[in-house]
């Protein structure tokens, strides 16, 4: 039992060295320590369409984009996961990838780049709706919009066109009661 709970501290602290050499902004994303290596938060998503509550967990990746944006090398990866609060209430699970730009100690004036995509189980080569986010991070927030490029439609129908959005760190619960207050908004308007 010691030389199994020794080779999960040493695979831990390779881990660790590894992202500490590599990614050191991950261990401070949006002013904040984060030991464990993610960040959530979550906002309100403007939308040509209407305005639906997002919640957004992001930790790094080793899969990012080698080409420049806006004068800035990348330096990271970022995955994660999503849920975007849709009328009527209905909540939808996302998936995310992208890349920082700029950031190398922390996310302070990095720039962040995204794709948000529709949740998929399986890769059966069915179509996926997505749209991209790109924006800085300012403190504790990001504050993000799609430069104008729409993605594509979700298989519901959705299609989120002309978007922005500031995320602020927050919890799974926050954003839970964010999305009930928005079915009572909707109910009772």
């Amino acid at each position: 039992m010691a030389k199994l709970l020794g080779a999960l501290v040493f695979c831990g602290a390779l881990v660790y060295g590894g992202i500490a050499i590599t990614a050191p902004w991950a261990f401070h994303i949006g002013g904040r320590w984060t030991p464990l290596l993610y960040w959530t938060g979550s906002g309100k998503l403007v939308t040509k369409n209407g305005t639906y509550p997002i919640y957004v967990s992001i930790s790094p990746s080793s899969h990012f984009s080698r080409l420049r944006l806006d004068g800035l090398r990348p330096t990271g990866g970022v995955k994660g996961t999503g849920y975007l609060c849709t009328s009527p209430g209905v909540t939808q699970y996302l998936d995310l990838s992208g890349t920082i730009f700029g950031g190398w100690q922390s996310t302070e004036g990095s720039l962040m780049g995204v794709r948000v995509l529709e949740h998929q189980i399986f890769n059966n080569g069915q179509r996926r709706g997505y749209f991209d986010l790109y924006g800085y991070w300012h403190g504790p927030e990001v504050v993000m919009n799609d430069r104008g490029h729409p993605g594509s439609a979700f298989r519901s129908g959705l299609k989120i066109e002309n978007a922005s959005v500031t995320l602020n760190w927050t919890s799974y619960a926050d954003f839970k009661a964010e999305c009930a207050r928005m079915r009572k908004a909707e109910l009772n308007p």
